[in-house]
């Protein structure tokens, strides 16, 4: 495993390059959710049996983990901002077939990725905790807006008591780390992206599900998400969906592959088989 620190147009990014660097098959991308770091991944990285198949990328988003600020927040605090700055990296990385899989923001931005490529490098994309969504009318049916979490996920500046909730959003065990990434988010961060989203900026996620035939989707979930309504997810007249309906694991939360990575894994195991086959 190696890490690198690359300069772009997006701010200076911290990447992390691991698993089977020379495999045949395509590499697995992890795109981490809001005010979160890569290192919400260690349970797929550190997993060898897509570690030892798998070249495994990740990265921390521009204002969060160990990346810079955004230099320019409102052109890379967005959803196509951020599937922007992904498609550099892979570039710079040489990465030619890839899959994606997208937690809660990092789903949006799976998504928004596939329009910017060309047909055939993205094979599939898993989207865990994200509801395909634009402007405020998707956005108020994907998600439980009710929640007090989701106005978190839109607020740019926190309290310490801010901190210790939106840190509990991934769910158990908890580590001292989520506190950290929180507060190193640049607000801006959240603040934009919400405003982007919710304003109808960016691609149409539900369109791209529901007409892109050249990328197979996986839609994976705790049976107890508590942000997401997962019956949307069953309405959305999916093109291509995995398996042919929504995975949902039972009794799990928000973030599955962290809580119970040992339930999430054969499902991510299971999808990049297909996925090496199309």
């Amino acid at each position: 495993m190696s890490t690198l620190n690359l300069p772009t147009s997006h701010g200076l990014i911290h990447i992390t390059d691991a698993g089977a660097l020379s495999a045949p098959s395509p590499a697995l991308l992890l795109i981490h959710g809001n005010s979160s770091c890569s290192r919400i991944f260690t349970p797929i990285i550190s997993n060898p049996n897509i570690a030892n198949h798998y070249r495994i990328i990740t990265f921390d988003l521009p204002g969060h983990g160990s990346s810079s600020d955004a230099p320019d927040p409102p052109k890379t605090y967005t959803m196509h901002g951020y599937a922007d700055l992904a498609v550099e990296v892979l570039a710079h990385l040489s990465i030619s077939k890839v899959v994606v899989l997208g937690w809660s923001l990092g789903g949006h931005i799976g998504i928004s990725m596939i329009p910017l490529l060309p047909t055939g490098v993205i094979k599939g994309v898993m989207i865990v905790g994200t509801p395909p969504a634009l402007g405020k009318e998707q956005t108020s049916a994907g998600f439980k807006d009710k929640d007090a979490h989701m106005g978190l996920a839109a607020q740019e500046t926190f309290s310490a008591q801010n901190i210790v909730d939106f840190s509990r959003g991934a769910g158990p065990p908890f580590e001292d780390w989520m506190e950290h990434a929180v507060a190193r988010t640049d607000g801006r961060a959240r603040r934009i992206m919400w405003e982007a989203f919710a304003g109808g900026e960016g691609v149409d996620q539900r369109k791209v599900v529901e007409e892109e035939e050249g990328v197979c989707i996986a839609v994976v979930n705790g049976g107890a998400e508590p942000f997401v309504e997962l019956d949307y997810l069953d309405d959305i007249k999916w093109k291509r969906l995995w398996g042919g309906k929504c995975v949902r694991l039972e009794g799990l939360g928000h973030a599955p592959f962290w809580e119970k990575p040992e339930v999430f894994a054969p499902v991510l195991e299971s999808f990049l088989k297909d996925c090496e086959s199309m």
